[in-house]
This record gives structure tokens, C-alpha cells and sequence, in this order.
């Protein structure tokens, strides 16, 4: 058997409804809800895409105001005592303020000329409170393009046990990168070929999902996890002539925002997936509600 293979590791997921532009109050909520975690009780808590801020903007001047440094800003910080205090992992995503040498002019795509202030980014912290690594969005959703400048690829970061190997995206992260175009039997399956070159142990996806019209009226968006899970077809798979061995096996964590903003509905439904090539299609291991607020300590 592969030695890829995770072994209890204990993963916090917070869902919540963040209030567009309200850092502070959505601050309180999430501590509020992580003050119920005992330290040395997790081993990594994950939040949402741009967490803090909410995430349709949409124009860069209606973002510059709540871009953030890393490492300083508001989302950084948080997650530094977070981590010091329960003496775990914290990875959050933010909206990035870029140095002044990387704003740059662009043309989203209907044409319009914008200017890149910032980058749609995640960044994680370990135990002692300092900063293990940094990520910027690849694959930018159209709500990105007016004001993000998109990152250089998927990042994988080599943590203690348990959590060892783990990649991250964000997001659009699990769809191509334009222009190329998919098709379920081509793919291309850009981040989970990456998982499979990185050996990774655990996938984290920090999601603002928006809901599916295949989902309305349903407590939990099925078809919207069905997709994702289709989407990481490779780490799931048997190929012709691979011995089942050949790959192990990858957790796939999915942490979604929920709730309504600027005439957006989002699909909540944060769940995580056992997948490996023996299995011969995705396990769901567990899953949180459409609409529900909360944080949910799931053992992987």
C-alpha cells in the first residue's frame, strides 16, 4: 500500500454566511465559534474564501479598500492567534493587496479594461502562530477577473503528521484555466493531476460556490458535491493497466461559504471525500447543509 495515506487527522471546517464588508463582525462570529475548540484538539482549522470581507466585488475600486498585506492584515493576524492558541494549523483565504511593482493593467473578459489591485489569496499558519505558506487563486471566476491577478499554480505544503502532504486551491480552482475547455473524459483535471504528481495527502479547497439551479429546494446541494467530486476524477479512477496500489489515497476537505450577497446565492454544503483508485469512485465522509452556520470537527 501506498505510504500516502493520512491517518487521523482531525480537520475544524467553518461555514458561515460572512456580512458583505463587515471584517470585524464576521471576526466575532467566527471566534465565537471557534472558542468551543479545546487546544490540542484539532489538527487544522480551515476557513472559507475571503472569509472575512464576503466576495462579490465588483469593481477593483470597491475591493482596494479591504485588500489586506499578508502576514499583517486582518485575516493574517486572526489566524496566527487561532493557531497559537489551539496549537494547530489555521489556513484562511483573503483578498491579497498586491506590492506596488505587480498592479498592473488588464482586460477582463468582455473586454473591459481593469487594473489587477489584488490577488484572490489563502494563507496558513502553524502552531507556533508563525506563517507556513501563501497561495494565490490560479483559475479565476469571472467575479475575480475585475480586480485579481491570478496566481502561478497549485500549491503543496509538507506538514507534520498527521497531516503530512497537503495541497490547496481555492475555489474555480477545481475548473480549468482558460482557454482551455473541458470535457468529462479529456479533462484536463489540472489540480487533481497536481495532488497526483505532489503525492498529496489531503486536499484543502476554500470555496465561495455559488448555488446550483439543480439544487434549489434541497436541504443539502447534492448535485453541487456530485460535481466537485467529478471534477477530482483522477485521484478516484482506475485507469487501464494501473494496479490500484499505484496511487494512494487523498482526503479532499471542500470549505464553502453560505448565504445571499449582492444578489448571489451560495451553496453552503462544506463536506469532505475519501478517494482513492481501490474505491473505484469517491466516499462521502461527511457534509454540512446548504444553509447552515457552524463549525463541524471531522476526523479524516
Amino acid at each position: 500500500m501506498s505510504s500516502n495515506r493520512v491517518s487521523s487527522a482531525r480537520i475544524a471546517v467553518v461555514q458561515i454566511d460572512p456580512k458583505y464588508c463587515q471584517v470585524d463582525d464576521n471576526m466575532s462570529k467566527v471566534k465565537g465559534l471557534c472558542d468551543g475548540l479545546a487546544p490540542g484538539s484539532v489538527d487544522l482549522v480551515c476557513l472559507p474564501e475571503m472569509v472575512f470581507t464576503g466576495y462579490v466585488f465588483p469593481t477593483a475600486d470597491s475591493i482596494k479598500p479591504f485588500l489586506e498585506e499578508p502576514i499583517t492584515g486582518p485575516t493574517s493576524r486572526f489566524s496566527s492567534e487561532l493557531a497559537t492558541r489551539l496549537r494547530c494549523h489555521v489556513v484562511a483565504g483573503y483578498p491579497e493587496r498586491l506590492p506596488d511593482e505587480e498592479i498592473e493593467p488588464g482586460v477582463d473578459e468582455w473586454g473591459n479594461d481593469i487594473t489587477r489591485v489584488g490577488a484572490n489569496s489563502a494563507i496558513l499558519f502553524g502552531p507556533d502562530g508563525g506563517c507556513v505558506g501563501k497561495y494565490r487563486k490560479t483559475n479565476l471566476f469571472e467575479t475575480d477577473t475585475t480586480w485579481a491577478k491570478p496566481g502561478t499554480g497549485f500549491a503543496t505544503f509538507h506538514l507534520p503528521p498527521p497531516l503530512n502532504s497537503v495541497s490547496l486551491g481555492i475555489c474555480m480552482d477545481m475548473n480549468v484555466q482558460r482557454p482551455l475547455e473541458w470535457t468529462s473524459v479529456e479533462g484536463p483535471y489540472e489540480i487533481a493531476s497536481h495532488c497526483i504528481a505532489e503525492k498529496s495527502n489531503i486536499l484543502i479547497l476554500l470555496n465561495a460556490w455559488l448555488e446550483s439551479p439543480d439544487d434549489i429546494g434541497e436541504d443539502t446541494a447534492w448535485s453541487t458535491m456530485n460535481f466537485w467530486a467529478h471534477r477530482l476524477r483522477p485521484l478516484w479512477e482506475p485507469r487501464e493497466g494501473e494496479s490500484s496500489d499505484d496511487r494512494g489515497e487523498t482526503n479532499v476537505v471542500i470549505c464553502n461559504r453560505t448565504g445571499k450577497e449582492n444578489g448571489s446565492k451560495f451553496c453552503g454544503s462544506s463536506c469532505s471525500f475519501q478517494m482513492r483508485v481501490s474505491l473505484g469512485k469517491p466516499r462521502l465522509t461527511h457534509a454540512m447543509g446548504k444553509d447552515e452556520e457552524g463549525i463541524s470537527l471531522w476526523t479524516i
